[in-house]
């Protein structure tokens, strides 16, 4: 792969290049995209979904909103960080007017919307989605899918998802927000179809990126960029755009250590154990007199938490730029903090958050409410939809329709098109909207 093609300005629907040197200085075709991402309705819906603690009543714990918003201000320093070495590297670059500055911004645009595709609820929100169609109501429709059609429901993707809702066709309006296709590129960390699923040990298959729904799309987006193509066999998986590297160090980083904090700011991890975790990853640039002057222990976390993040921030850029030609041939296959010197210390973290924080009553009580409501939801409307081509349709199915955007009352002809409108619609719900139309479909309210 090439950084000149990578680092594309394409669009969906252009006939012609855009080239770098031709851009306005004011508003760069890059900025661009961030700018669609903040006013789409898609990334608003992020205040209102779970980041670790559902429907939390306190206000400092972190929503999707908050956490994207962060992950794009680390994801803007990795670019810069990265780009201004990769511009002395390759002067051609600078020739055809390429500056620091467009790394960072297509590595910010490609963070702020890396969770736009997440269901409400959380991550159980897409094993809600995909147990509905492999044990629940929803696997009836299995004989007349296709294998990856199937699998695409019943390992429902988040990531998917959110190249969806980038991409799809609106009102006739084909290429959904029209963005560069770098920044595509850098969202997508996993640009494979479902199956075969976890074909090797690889990064690239940890999980898959693209619906059946949207592979001409998809294609399109990786052929324009150069992207290697990882699979001989009519399976479509490539290699990373190596900025997606970046992307996912700045999703680990803030998760990683923003969670823990939210964790010792619930009393979920105990100060004093939980800091000393924080201090072995900063013991190279604490300043012990500044540290023991702080009073408070949310001021203690937050001297820390920048501390840390700044620490893996170096970590992530210097390994990135280390391995810049396997990353550029496709043959790092690891994540960048995976391959940093405090991969054990991340761990440890990791661990704690696990145990105290994801499997903490509060957090688990409510992923099982979110199950029941997100199976519910879609059992209502993907009947109401798919009765509509039957002799089953009734009056209540119609009112049901008439509940749905009319972008998501599928006239299509294929079941899988019209089950993934629903998947859409319903992933797209922030978490208090989905309980909200759970009751009344459920006549709790009137």
């Amino acid at each position: 792969m090439n950084w000149e093609q990578l680092l594309s300005l394409k669009r969906a629907g252009d006939t012609q290049k855009r080239p770098r040197a031709a851009q306005d200085e004011t508003r760069l075709g890059f900025d661009v995209d961030f700018d669609r991402i903040i006013f789409s309705s898609a990334f608003r819906s992020l205040q209102d979904k779970t980041q670790v603690i559902p429907l939390s009543e306190t206000d400092f714990v972190h929503t999707r909103l908050t956490h994207s918003l962060e992950v794009s201000v680390v994801g803007r320093t990795l670019g810069r960080k990265v780009g201004k070495v990769l511009l002395e590297r390759h002067p051609n670059l600078a020739e055809l007017g390429y500056t620091f500055n467009d790394f960072g911004a297509i590595v910010a645009a490609a963070s702020v919307m890396h969770d736009i595709g997440n269901p409400p609820f959380g991550h159980s929100g897409e094993k809600a989605i995909g147990e509905y169609f492999k044990s629940g109501k929803g696997e009836k429709h299995k004989a007349q899918l296709s294998a990856k059609e199937y699998q695409d429901l019943i390992d429902f993707e988040g990531n998917a998802n959110g190249f969806k809702i980038l991409t799809e066709t609106k009102d006739g309006v084909s290429g959904g927000l029209r963005l560069s296709y770098a920044t595509l590129g850098a969202f997508l960390k996993y640009p494979k179809e479902s199956l075969p699923k976890k074909p090797t040990k690889h990064i690239v298959d940890k999980k898959y990126g693209v619906f059946q729904s949207e592979k001409s799309e998809f294609l399109d987006v990786v052929h324009d960029l150069g992207m290697l193509q990882k699979s001989t066999t009519a399976d479509l998986s490539f290699y990373r755009h190596p900025l997606a590297y970046l992307v996912e160090a700045a999703d680990d980083i803030c998760y990683t250590i923003i969670d823990f904090e939210d964790g010792i700011n619930l009393g979920l991890i105990e100060e004093e154990y939980a800091l000393e975790y924080l201090i072995n990853l900063v013991r190279d640039s604490i300043d012990s007199k500044k540290y023991h002057s702080l009073q408070h222990t949310k001021d203690r976390v937050s001297y820390l938490r920048a501390l840390a993040i700044n620490t893996l921030i170096n970590q992530a850029v210097q390994i990135f730029l280390d391995n810049e030609a396997v990353i550029l041939n496709g043959t790092f296959d690891k994540s960048l903090l995976e391959k940093c010197s405090y991969e054990a210390q991340i761990n440890d973290i990791l661990k704690i958050s696990v145990d105290k924080i994801y499997k903490s009553q509060e957090v688990v009580e409510k992923e099982v409410a979110g199950y029941r409501i997100i199976a519910d939801l879609l059992d209502v409307f993907v009947s109401a939809v798919n009765n509509k081509f039957d002799e089953n349709y009734s009056n209540y199915d119609q009112l049901i329709l008439n509940l749905l955007p009319k972008e998501y009352q599928s006239e299509d002809a294929s079941l899988y098109n019209r089950i993934m409108q629903i998947c859409s619609y319903v992933s797209r719900m922030s978490d208090s909207y989905a309980i909200r139309t759970h009751k009344k479909l459920t006549g709790n309210i009137i």
